[in-house]
């Protein structure tokens, strides 16, 4: 079974900065896809960010520009880095992948991120 343990999440003031890691019990070589969803309390989880195996990386418009997703095969995990953080992104932040040849969708447990303004 393969495990996504996220980690980083924390309290911070607006516009500071928290990275956020998550990794993989299995090699993220053979991604399909990996990346980052959040869900706010009485919203539904929505899309952070993602990248593909091509390399090509996706964000939503209300992080472009503040966040960014890389990912360290060697060590097998995906990072968040968020700078310019505001009160909207405090949410659970859950970490998701999709191995090649693999139909199972992997979700992680979540790590809490809240900004206080």
């Amino acid at each position: 079974q393969v495990q996504l343990v996220e980690s980083g999440g924390g309290l911070v003031q607006a516009g500071g900065s928290l990275r956020l890691s998550c990794a993989a019990s299995r090699s993220i070589f053979s991604i399909n896809v990996m990346g980052w969803y959040r869900q706010a309390p009485g919203k539904q989880r929505e899309l952070v960010a993602t990248f593909r195996s091509g390399g090509s990386r996706n964000y939503a418009d209300s992080v472009k520009g503040r966040f960014t997703i890389s990912g360290d095969n060697a060590k097998n995990t995906v990072y968040l880095q968020m700078n310019g953080l505001k009160r909207e992104d405090t949410a659970v932040y859950y970490c998701n992948a999709v191995w090649i040849g693999d139909p199972y969708n992997y979700w992680g447990q979540g790590t809490q991120v809240t900004v206080s303004s």
